[in-house]
């Protein structure tokens, strides 16, 4: 799975890395600024911030596909998107988003920077907002069913957004990054990740909202150490489906943590979000386990 020599940055394929660079960036944060136009009219704004960042989710995956086939001469079928690879893995895949999301949410309690919150007070204050007349179940039956669609339906649905990111950058960018040794291609291609996420905190507050400049700095650390577990799929599998079965499941189980914090004084920095502090601990013990089980063991680079 891992190179076990550093082949250096000469080895690296620099024209193809410039390109995907500037096509990843450029598509994707022209989409990441759109909304900014709409932001008068709040309900408009949430729409098209929606649709815009959905559609940002595949600027990776297109600038992989450009510069596979026109820039690099490749054929498609190297990006491997026939390949599943070894389906135990899918199973993993699909499994440590939701302890990920479990761990964040033992880790914001255990920090003290969430306080639990049997009450379900943040869902009450949004359904709150519902349109006068409309019938809400208990919010009991509202978290539980939400929950059951979040590690069930709704993972496979976000494939369809989820496969744009991780096609460029499990499947284009942590290969081409390989040459460096695969450490610093696991978390080069984090921190390329995170960067890429960068306009959505500064002008939207996306994820933390509170701190809309040191929020790209949490973004891009927990994207760094999630890239591994990310990374850890698709170098298992040989396979960009892996990690997008597993981001896609991150994704739909993220903010489950939130309906059992109490939004009073709540930094989503600190806690409930799992890209953020007490998500960090959640990866690196997760990591960490990959490590002590060895799974995370250098093996022969693919041929392919």
């Amino acid at each position: 799975m891992f190179h076990k020599k550093h082949k250096g940055f000469s080895m690296l394929d620099k024209k193809s890395l410039t390109w995907f660079l500037l096509i990843s960036f450029g598509f994707s944060w022209v989409l990441f600024t759109l909304p900014i136009a709409f932001k008068a009219d709040a309900t408009l704004y949430s729409y098209t911030m929606l649709g815009a960042f959905s559609l940002a989710m595949w600027g990776p995956g297109i600038a992989a596909l450009l510069v596979t086939r026109f820039v690099a001469r490749q054929p498609l079928s190297t990006l491997r998107l026939k390949t599943l690879g070894a389906k135990p893995f899918y199973f993993w895949a699909w499994f440590l988003p939701i302890l990920l999301s479990l761990l964040t949410f033992a880790f914001s309690l255990l920090f003290g920077t969430g306080k639990f919150d049997s009450s379900f007070t943040f869902l009450a204050e949004t359904v709150a907002n519902a349109p006068a007349g409309t019938e809400i179940p208990p919010l009991e039956v509202i978290v539980l069913s939400q929950s059951l669609f979040a590690i069930t339906l709704a993972p496979f649905i976000n494939i369809l957004f989820a496969m744009g990111e991780e096609l460029g950058w499990r499947g284009f960018l942590l290969p081409l990054l390989r040459p460096l040794g695969d450490w610093q291609a696991l978390l080069l291609s984090g921190f390329v990740w995170g960067i890429w996420h960068a306009p959505t905190t500064l002008l939207h507050g996306y994820n933390f909202p509170l701190h809309p400049y040191l929020g790209i700095l949490v973004m891009t650390v927990g994207c760094m150490l999630l890239g591994v577990i990310l990374g850890w799929l698709y170098l298992k599998t040989q396979s960009p489906w892996a990690p997008a079965l597993a981001h896609g499941t991150f994704n739909a189980v993220a903010g489950i943590s939130f309906y059992f914090l109490h939004p009073e004084g709540l930094d989503t920095a600190l806690a409930g979000n799992p890209l953020g502090v007490a998500g960090w601990a959640a990866m690196l013990l997760v990591i960490a386990g990959l490590l002590l089980t060895r799974q995370l063991t250098p093996h022969p680079a693919p041929t392919e």
